[in-house]
């Protein structure tokens, strides 16, 4: 099979893959399994064309790592083939162990796994299939390599992830605020002490994308429909795993029953083979073809809720910047389990609280580094004429109150 392709990406064109085990990777069902993820989970219920897949993602950041390396080799940084292969290995794979709806069912369908470790996890298995070909891209990955600023690409506050999906759910929404500089910025970047820096020339650009991203945080993230949605969709997913734990004849995907019947955690994939397995075969189809089922099912709670979010019937949200009181909260599962003829446990389903956190820029974590013409290595928010870095870098904390619209509360 000829290995050396060519991808037409509708964000940077052509996506060329030269490298016969990255072709390879790409072709194994771990990693095809993320053409059946959605990379913003429900947001397309706010803008319809959000549909794009952590498939697309993935690819795209490779893209945008190749051509940061390319820059790095012409300003004089010494990289190895073999490094360039793992770097491209190392941001292709960062986002394999995303779940069903990416990070909307993170905390509910798993028992307290995060994506990154179920991504270094599936690496490992896809090692031991390659005969240790993904050594160094697991080193670069878990930041074990030598020379740091490979894992800076891959994870931090200026790396290929963050850059691509910026470019790419900008794009795919139509949000233009979202719109960042990312080849100007790439252009821009060098290697200091085994350290990323934005010659200083860039930071107009670092500036652009710093913004961009709490404004993305703002109108799509944390879209109060797509609270709504993902909310709804938790509910009923806790509601599944509730009936299904009583009932053997409980219907639904293999692969998702097996996560509803027992709360699987980390040291279960360690453990078990099976739980890997049964986590690779789940996708956005297991849910929404459960879900399908559902909105018929004999239990009021799960019939309901499934129905609205198929049709669109979502919860309303109230945000305020503190939180939302106890009293309001029963007062409002009275009213539904009233409303609904439903009981007062059953109404916590269609009334549920919690909190969204906006944080554009950590200056504690990671910083962005901007080298200065005469060689000085300042952090972003200091090296910056614009008051307003320095102020994203607070952690702006809103709370949220989801309830049925269409009863009159």
């Amino acid at each position: 099979m000829k290995k050396k392709k060519i991808v037409n990406d509708p964000v940077y064109g052509f996506i060329a893959i030269n490298s016969d085990l990255i072709f390879d990777v790409i072709q194994h069902p771990y990693y095809q399994r993320l053409r059946r993820i959605k990379q913003l989970g429900l947001t397309d219920f706010v803008y319809p064309g959000a549909l794009h897949t952590r498939f697309h993602h993935a690819l795209g950041a490779m893209h945008l790592m190749g051509v940061t390396l390319n820059v790095l080799r012409n300003k004089g940084n010494e990289i190895s083939e073999k490094e360039f292969e793992a770097a491209l290995l190392a941001i292709l794979l960062h986002d394999i162990g995303h779940g069903p709806f990416s990070h909307a069912l993170e905390k509910t369908i798993l028992k307290g796994v995060h994506h990154e470790d179920m991504s270094l996890l599936m690496m490992q298995e896809l090692n031991k299939y390659f005969d240790g070909a993904l050594s160094l891209t697991i080193d670069i990955f878990t930041d074990q390599y030598p020379r740091k600023f490979f894992h800076q690409l891959v994870s931090s506050q200026l790396d290929m992830d963050r850059l691509d999906y910026l470019q790419r759910d900008c794009f795919f929404t139509g949000v233009i605020e979202g719109k960042v500089g990312f080849d100007r910025i790439v252009r821009m970047l060098d290697v200091d002490k085994d350290r990323i820096v934005v010659e200083e020339k860039g930071i107009y650009s670092v500036e652009n994308f710093l913004n961009a991203r709490r404004l993305m945080y703002w109108q799509v993230y944390l879209h109060k429909t797509t609270v709504s949605t993902e909310q709804m969709l938790i509910q009923i997913i806790k509601r599944a795993r509730w009936l299904a734990q009583r009932d053997k004849d409980f219907f639904c995907t293999p692969s998702l029953k097996y996560f509803l019947l027992k709360d699987v955690g980390f040291k279960d994939f360690k453990t078990d083979n099976k739980s890997l397995a049964q986590f690779a075969a789940l996708d956005d189809f297991d849910v929404w073809g459960s879900i399908k089922f559902w909105k018929d099912s004999k239990d009021t709670v799960l019939a309901n809720l499934s129905n609205m979010l198929l049709e669109r019937k979502l919860f309303k949200v109230d945000l305020k910047n503190t939180k939302v009181e106890k009293e309001k909260i029963a007062d409002l599962r009275s009213k539904i389990s009233q409303a609904m003829g439903i009981s007062i446990e059953d109404a916590q389903f269609f009334c549920t609280t919690g909190k969204v956190t906006n944080k554009a820029y950590l200056s504690n974590n990671q910083n962005i580094l901007i080298k200065t013409k005469k060689g000085e290595i300042i952090d972003i928010a200091k090296a910056s004429d614009l008051p307003n870095i320095e102020a994203l870098s607070k952690i702006v904390k809103k709370f949220y109150l989801c309830h049925p619209k269409v009863l009159s509360l």
